[in-house]
């Protein structure tokens, strides 16, 4: 009879938990990739196991004339069965639901086990080494199953160990009592372990709950938060207007105000009047964008417009505005939309100007199927911390300016997908460039 080997034996066992030990954390989720995963690499490393037996009895019986023909006849349809069970695994896409994996999982252990008990009553008292093909329905016990259900796969494994000595040496029982107690540490060290590792699974999506819990309180008082100052900005925007309207319109009244001062006191109120209009407007705007007509659209259409549009404002300035696009250069965007984002972008940077510079308005393929349009001045570098706040809404570094106009801008290019970045910020070179989808992507700029 072949030696129980234990030293080889531990080896086997740990070269096969190492093997397995990445897998763990995978084994322990109940969710079905994982037990798909699962499932396949137990498939896999059982037929591996029961083709390298297969082989290394075929060539004992052609070199020794044992085992008999059944041996391998047995071997060959395990083989066969189990390289079935990959198959149909590996193909396997639709969910699988609780019952079938456990009915998976209890066809896996009475596989190996029927097949150990077969080949082991077929080479009683002669060479025999199907204890091996146990150590995988302990193992999947260990993963799947509880302690007892571990235990009497354990007990089993042991039954045939004691099997294969039966009627032999008293050393052979001596091996198969060692190999039963390597079963058994297996078998109960490995649920241990994989029980520890989903308790402390359990306690991780418990933190992770608890964290997303904080992390919604949070967001929530951060709404909140912005609210409040939204709200007050928003009170301090209007409540100017409002008060110089009030007080122009009390002095206009006041008796004894002579006709001047009377028609300077309504030309005030008329212009907070319209102010006011203006912001609440622009409030509106930014509260409650409205949704994109996504078309098709020349790109040198729209910068020459929004270059028109600007230019008057530019020449009282002393600003010169530049248009470079490829005149057949098309894009998919809201025009009306569109015209706003860049015409509030054009305004900024001719207000960040001096007299004589420029502003460049370009648009040109970015190669990777969208357009970029940059607004490029030479007033940089913009401080940091400006740029950290540049973005956000009633932030604002003008005397005249409600803070709305980058914000606009940004929900427009968000709305298409895309945002408004600092692309440069250098000295004398400042770039605010959006991205859009290209009509044509293949079309090459000049």
């Amino acid at each position: 009879m072949t030696e129980h080997k234990p030293s080889k034996n531990l080896w086997a066992l740990s070269s096969l938990a190492a093997t397995m030990g990445d897998g763990a954390a995978d084994f322990a989720a109940d969710d079905h990739e994982s037990f798909r995963r699962q499932e396949f690499v137990f498939a896999s490393l059982n037929l591996l196991l029961i083709g390298a037996l297969l082989a290394l009895q075929a060539i004992s019986r052609f070199v020794r004339g044992r085992p008999s023909a059944s041996v391998i006849i047995v071997l060959g349809v395990g083989l066969i069965v189990q390289a079935a069970h990959l198959i149909w695994l590996r193909r396997k896409n639709a969910p699988l639901s609780r019952p079938t994996r456990r009915i998976l999982t209890f066809w896996s252990l009475g596989f190996n086990s029927t097949l150990a008990l077969l080949l082991t009553s077929l080479t009683i008292r002669g060479d025999t080494a199907y204890y091996a093909l146990m150590l995988l329905p302990i193992l999947e016990a260990s993963f799947r199953l509880g302690l007892g259900a571990t235990i009497a796969v354990v007990v089993l494994a042991d039954f045939i160990s004691f099997m294969g000595a039966y009627g032999m040496k008293f050393g052979e029982y001596i091996e198969a009592g060692a190999m039963s107690v390597i079963y058994s540490v297996m078998g109960v060290l490995v649920w241990l372990l994989v029980n520890n590792l989903r308790t402390r699974e359990a306690k991780f999506v418990r933190n992770l709950e608890e964290l997303e819990r904080t992390r919604q309180q949070l967001l929530s008082e951060e709404k909140l938060a912005a609210i409040g100052r939204l709200s007050r900005a928003i009170a301090h925007e209007i409540r100017n207007p409002v008060a110089m309207i009030s007080s122009s319109l009390a002095t206009a009244t006041r008796p004894g105000q002579d006709e001047t001062e009377r028609e300077e006191m309504f030309s005030i109120a008329a212009e907070e009047a319209v102010r006011l209009e203006r912001v609440t407007t622009d409030f509106l705007v930014y509260a409650r964008p409205r949704a994109v007509q996504i078309a098709q659209v020349n790109l040198a259409d729209t910068l020459n417009y929004v270059a028109t549009v600007a230019r008057a404002y530019a020449a009282n300035e002393g600003v010169t505005i530049d248009v470079a696009v490829d005149r057949n250069l098309e894009g998919e965007f809201d025009a009306t939309q569109m015209h706003q984002a860049l015409l509030n972008l054009v305004l900024n940077a001719i207000d960040a100007c001096h007299r004589g510079d420029w502003v460049k308005l370009n648009a040109q393929m970015n190669g990777n199927g969208t357009i970029r349009i940059d607004v490029v001045d030479p007033a940089g570098p913009i401080p940091a911390e400006i740029v950290a706040c540049i973005f956000e809404p009633l932030f604002t570094t003008k005397q005249s300016g409600n803070g709305l106009g980058l914000a606009i801008a940004r929900n427009i290019a968000l709305a298409h997908g895309s945002d408004i970045t600092l692309r440069i910020n250098e000295t004398r070179r400042v770039c605010f460039s959006i991205e859009i989808p290209a009509h044509f992507p293949s079309q090459s700029l000049r």
